[in-house]
C-alpha cells in the first residue's frame, strides 16, 4: 500500500473516495494474483497533491487526519483505478475505422493514405488532434504511444492538445519515403530533419515526449531507415515505435524488399531500431528467433487484438511472448481497431487468447492496460499506478454503466468478477469520470460525485 508519512497533510490537498484498485507489480496470469501485486480497497481514499498522488489508504484510517475544509469527492459505487494507456493508436485515423472489406495493404491504399493525406491542413490536424485527446478521455485513456502523419503539423497539433489537457503523450511523425502517394511521401533526410526539429521541441517538453515513427520497413528506403536508426542512436531515451509481422502479404513483400536480410525483424535490427525503447506493433506472424532476439534486445511488442480480428491478420500467441520474456503491452490500434475503449480492447485480447487455448484473467488485462503499458513504454516511474509521486491519472469506472453490466452487477461476487464484467461487458458508458493529473477532465453528467468538506470532529463522531 502507499502511504505517507505521518506528517500533517497539505491543507490544498484533493481526496477521492471510492472502491480503489491498482497494480504494484505483474499479477500473473492465474486466476489468484501473485502475493503483493494487487491493491484493492473496498472503501479507500485517492488523496492527490499538485497534480500527483500524496497517498492512497483505507477510508477509515484516512478521513480523520485529513485537514479541516478539505474537499472529499466521494464516487459511490465507482470504482477508482490509474488512468489507461495505450500503447500503439493512429491519431489521423479517427475517420477510418470500422471501414469494410479489405485486408492491410488494401486497407492502407483504400481508406487510410487518402485520410492521411489531409492533415498537411494545419487547421485541419488541429480539430482532429482535439477530437482525438477528447476522445481518449472520454474513454478513459489518459497517455499512450501515437502515430500521426508524415505531415509535421499533424505532430504539433496533436502535441499542442495534449498538452492543453495536462495529458502525457508520446508521438512522431511518420517516415515514409516510398510505396505510398506523394502527398503522404517525405524524403529520407527530411524526414530526420522533420523528426530531429520535433523531437528538440517537444520531448520531456512538460509530460510530452517524441518517438522515433517509420512506418514499416515497407514505406522507408534502407536510407530512411539508417537515418531513423541513426536518431535513435543519437537519442537513446526516445521511443523507436513501428509496425511488424501483422501480415502475411506485408511479411512476403518485406521478403522481396529487403533479400539480403534474414528475416523481418533482422530489417529493424540492421538499421539499428532495435533496443529496450523499442515497441513492435502487431508481431502476429513470428517464431522462437524473433521472440529471442526481442528478448535479447529488449524490444516490446504492442498487442492490437481489435485491429488483428477486424482485419483478418491473425491471432498473436500471447502466451509463447510471455514465456520468451518478451514485454507485451496492449493496444486498440485505432483506426485498424475498432474503439478507442481499453475495456472493449480488453475483452477481445481475452477473445484472441481463447482461440489459442489459452486465456487472459482481468488481473492481467487491467494490469496490461496500466502498469504494464507504462513499463513497456518508460514511464511506470510516472503513472500506471498509485504510488506516492506518480501522476494522479485515474479513471471512475461504474460498475453499473450500461443495461447489462447492471444486470451482472447483483451476481458479482468478488473483485476479479466485477473486472470480468467490466472489461467484457464495459465500453465508453462504464467511464463515470477521467482525471488528469488530479484534474477531472470528463464526467458522466449524470454521475457527479457527492462532495463534502471534511470536518474531522463530525468523522469522529459517526457523521
Amino acid at each position: 500500500m502507499a502511504t505517507a508519512t505521518d506528517a500533517a497533510l497539505p491543507d490544498n490537498c484533493e481526496v477521492h473516495r471510492g472502491a480503489l484498485l491498482h497494480f504494484l507489480d505483474d499479477p500473473g496470469n492465474d486466476p489468484e494474483p501473485i502475493p503483493g501485486s494487487v491493491e484493492f480497497l473496498e472503501d479507500g481514499l485517492l488523496v492527490v497533491h499538485d497534480g500527483k498522488v500524496l497517498l492512497t489508504g483505507p477510508a477509515e484510517e484516512w478521513l480523520p487526519r485529513l485537514p479541516d475544509g478539505v474537499p472529499v469527492s466521494h464516487w459511490q459505487d465507482g470504482l477508482i483505478v490509474p488512468g489507461f494507456i495505450d500503447t500503439h493508436v493512429h491519431m489521423p485515423q479517427l475517420g477510418v475505422m470500422a471501414s469494410y472489406g479489405a485486408q492491410l495493404l488494401d486497407w492502407l491504399e483504400t481508406y487510410t493514405f487518402p485520410h492521411e493525406a489531409r492533415f498537411s491542413d494545419g487547421d485541419w490536424a488541429q480539430a482532429e488532434a482535439q477530437r482525438f485527446t477528447d476522445l481518449l478521455l472520454s474513454h478513459g485513456t489518459t497517455s499512450g504511444l501515437v502515430f500521426c502523419t508524415s505531415h509535421p503539423e499533424s505532430v504539433q497539433a496533436l502535441f499542442e492538445a495534449a498538452e492543453q489537457r495536462g495529458m502525457g503523450l508520446t508521438a512522431g511523425k511518420v517516415m515514409m519515403d516510398r510505396h505510398a502517394p506523394d502527398d503522404l511521401t517525405d524524403t529520407a533526410q527530411g524526414s530526420y530533419d522533420d523528426s530531429l526539429s520535433l523531437l528538440k521541441t517537444w520531448h520531456n517538453r512538460g509530460r510530452q515526449r517524441y518517438a522515433i515513427t517509420p512506418r514499416f520497413a515497407a514505406t522507408s528506403s534502407p536510407e530512411q531507415l539508417s537515418l531513423a536508426g541513426r536518431l535513435a542512436g543519437e537519442y537513446p531515451d526516445v521511443l523507436v515505435q513501428t509496425h511488424w509481422a501483422e501480415n502475411t502479404g506485408e511479411i512476403q513483400w518485406i521478403r522481396e524488399l529487403f533479400p539480403e536480410r534474414a528475416s523481418y525483424l533482422d530489417v529493424y535490427d540492421h538499421y539499428g531500431l532495435l533496443g529496450d525503447h523499442t515497441v513492435l506493433a502487431h508481431g502476429i506472424h513470428i517464431d522462437d528467433a524473433d521472440r529471442a532476439l526481442l528478448a535479447q534486445r529488449g524490444s516490446r511488442i504492442a498487442f492490437c487484438p481489435t485491429s488483428n480480428t477486424f482485419l483478418g491478420s491473425g491471432l498473436f500467441d500471447f502466451r509463447e511472448a510471455r514465456a520468451a520474456g518478451v514485454m507485451v503491452g496492449l493496444a486498440s490500434d485505432v483506426g485498424g481497431g475498432t474503439s478507442l475503449s481499453m475495456l472493449a480492447t480488453m475483452a477481445e485480447a481475452y477473445k484472441v487468447c481463447r482461440l489459442r487455448g489459452q486465456t487472459l484473467t482481468p488481473w492481467q488485462a487491467f494490469y496490461l492496460a496500466t502498469l504494464g503499458n507504462a513499463r513497456v513504454l518508460h514511464q511506470a516511474q510516472h503513472t500506471g499506478n498509485f504510488e506516492a509521486g506518480r501522476y494522479a491519472d485515474f479513471v471512475v469506472l461504474d460498475q453499473a454503466g450500461s443495461p447489462q453490466l447492471a444486470m451482472k452487477r447483483p451476481y458479482t461476487r468478488s473483485p476479479f468478477e466485477a473486472l470480468f464484467n467490466l472489461m467484457m461487458l464495459g465500453d465508453d458508458r462504464a467511464i463515470q469520470a477521467t482525471a488528469v493529473a488530479g484534474q477531472v477532465h470528463h464526467q458522466r453528467s449524470d454521475k457527479a460525485p457527492a462532495l463534502s468538506s471534511h470536518q474531522s470532529t463530525q468523522y469522529a463522531q459517526g457523521a
